[in-house]
């Protein structure tokens, strides 16, 4: 009678141990699957690092080009001589890629033979301009209408020409505004503004 409480002795201490081995398994699962989902997040977090870096260098823009736009002429025309009037070009952005207007254009008067640069006007204080699609930027022309058939006072202009900054092609216009006068030989009473956005 006394050898069975030595024999539940024993089953229990083999119960005991067949019990540990399988607590110690299950926790050892646990763990690698913890660091599994941590390593996901990690990848993850250097993917979005490196999408963020492509964005960025995609955003800058580049110089406008005569390709990218169309142009609307307005005029206030002098109505005599002495008279100032002004025109303005606005140039829509119609591409679907933005581009940088930065300073003046390059204006020329042209007519009868004879060509004319229009100088910038000293006051004005040119800005780097971001013309996205379908935006538009703006510049004016001023002038003071020279007397008609006098050769040394006006000139006789027929077209107007232009280049974007930094652009080589030129864009034009007919010039219907009369006679430009004529400071000295060779230069034109009339000033540009640098680019702006249009609505300004």
């Amino acid at each position: 009678m006394r050898t069975l409480p030595v024999a539940a002795t024993a089953l229990a201490a083999a119960l005991a141990l067949t019990l540990t081995a399988c607590d110690s398994g299950g926790s050892g699962t646990g763990k690698n699957r913890k660091r599994s989902g941590s390593d996901s997040a990690d990848s993850g977090n250097g993917s979005n690092g490196t999408g963020g870096g492509s964005a960025a260098g995609g955003s800058s823009a580049r110089a406008c080009k005569p390709g990218q736009f169309t142009q609307e002429v307005a005029a206030n025309e002098a109505p005599a001589a002495g008279d100032t009037g002004n025109v303005s070009v606005t140039l829509t952005n119609t591409s679907n890629v933005g581009c940088t207007l930065n300073g003046f254009p390059e204006v020329g008067l042209t007519g009868g033979g004879g060509s004319w640069t229009v100088a910038r006007e000293q006051s004005a204080q040119p800005e780097k301009l971001t013309v996205r699609p379908a935006e538009a930027a703006t510049f004016t022309l001023t002038y003071v209408r020279g007397p008609k058939g006098d050769a040394q006072k006006g000139a006789a202009v027929q077209d107007a020409a232009f280049k974007l900054p930094g652009a080589g092609t030129e864009l034009s216009f007919p010039w219907k505004f009369g006679e430009v006068a004529l400071r000295a030989a060779g230069e034109p009473d009339a000033t540009v503004t640098p680019f702006q956005r249009a609505g300004d």
